[in-house]
């Protein structure tokens, strides 16, 4: 069977630099690692057939004995000719040529669990959980804002053995299975070499330490269970469903690391009497007709108190009247809303007899045609 051309293995043309034909080879062998392809056996052969490609194609003499006679320039191994730049492909996952070598300095350590960085890499240090609570306030508390104390179930940093997990007078020790490094390396046979991957050291977790002593307070584990009272500062203008952020309040980090943060939801309770509008309060006021076509005063809750407010003659169903500055500051901001009044007309149901004189005098006085009065006795009599 032919072998296939080894520029079009990396897939790059003939006249590729070395940089691409390097980064060619970094995806491709990503790509069919068998690690990565472990139900494909196809993928172990076109990894095979990647590192030969780029063995000659990353070699400048090797690569241009091929661009001249193909891949006849590396069989010498085949007819006995002396040894030439065709060994390295021949030898290739044989023995001849250190697997491990070539493709750790290209994809680097970090894919192959390489042979220096292995040794210094312990477990990380692990950000702590961010935690979330909900405050229900009032209408009066959102606009002005307020102090309230919220009782939080946290980890915390060990105080007795300061995070370290260990009794007080001891200290953690190297671990002797990875040697401090977190990690160990796993060997793994196959058909074109030996593939290595590093795995965190069961020994220490991947610590790179082993607490002999471990601290009573925390078992060992640097991290101990509270409730925490905090108090939260919920500023003037926050609206519902607003979230608080407390930085570093959450739970403790791992290792060291950095705690997370705590989340606070505000709820503002309705108020019976007024709403929010952006910046703005809105409250109803229901005037009766007089009230309307004359003008008159009528008592309003605002968020300073009980007011009296004129209403003008000819006031209409549905006209606002605005006080300036009775509304709500935006959060961290210093200028204050409006408090706007929604005049309502109220139409009474049941009349006096006084009063459904007066309307129809009204009524005959601007001329107004309404429903006329019936007879009580007629009313009596079913007439």
């Amino acid at each position: 069977m032919a072998e296939r051309d080894y520029y079009e293995i990396l897939g790059v043309g003939r006249s590729a630099d070395e940089a691409e034909i390097k980064r060619a080879f970094r995806q491709q062998a990503r790509k069919y690692h068998p690690d990565a392809n472990p139900d494909d056996p196809s993928a172990a052969e076109r990894f095979k057939e990647l590192g030969r490609a780029y063995a000659v194609l990353s070699d400048t003499d090797k690569r241009a004995q091929y661009d001249q006679i193909g891949h006849q320039a590396f069989r010498a191994a085949e007819t006995g000719a002396a040894p030439g730049p065709g060994d390295f492909a021949q030898g290739f996952g044989q023995g001849g040529i250190d697997i491990q070598d070539l493709f750790e300095s290209v994809l680097g350590d970090a894919f192959f669990g390489g042979r220096q960085g292995a040794g210094r890499r312990r477990a990380a240090a692990a950000r702590g959980s961010d935690l979330r609570v909900t405050v229900q306030i009032s209408f009066e508390e959102a606009a002005f804002g307020c102090r309230r104390d919220v009782t939080v179930p946290r980890t915390e940093v060990c105080t007795t053995c300061s995070g370290q997990g260990t009794a007080p007078g001891t200290r953690p020790r190297q671990c002797s299975a990875c040697a401090g490094a977190g990690q160990v390396r796993v060997g793994r046979a196959t058909p074109f070499g030996q593939f290595v991957s590093v795995q965190p050291c069961a020994n220490c977790s991947g610590r790179g330490t082993v607490i002999d002593k471990p601290c009573a307070d925390c078992q060992g584990q640097g991290r101990v269970r509270r409730r925490r009272t905090l108090a939260v500062d919920i500023p003037a203008g926050v609206e519902d469903g607003q979230r608080l952020r407390l930085p570093s309040a959450g739970e403790a980090g791992e290792r060291g690391g950095a705690a997370g943060d705590l989340y606070v939801d505000v709820s503002v309770a309705p108020h019976a009497a007024m709403r929010r509008d952006g910046r703005d309060v809105v409250s109803d006021v229901t005037v009766g007709l007089a009230q309307a076509a004359l003008g008159g005063e009528v008592e309003v809750q605002t968020l300073d108190g009980k007011i009296s407010v004129e209403v003008p003659a000819g006031a209409q169903p549905g006209q606002e009247i605005r006080l300036r500055g009775r509304g709500i500051v935006a959060v961290h901001g210093r200028d204050r809303g409006d408090h706007r009044v929604v005049v309502r007309l109220e139409v009474p149901r049941q009349l006096s007899a006084a009063e459904r004189d007066a309307l129809r005098r009204y009524a005959e006085a601007r001329g107004e045609r309404v429903s006329a009065e019936r007879n009580p006795l007629r009313r009596v009599l079913g007439r």
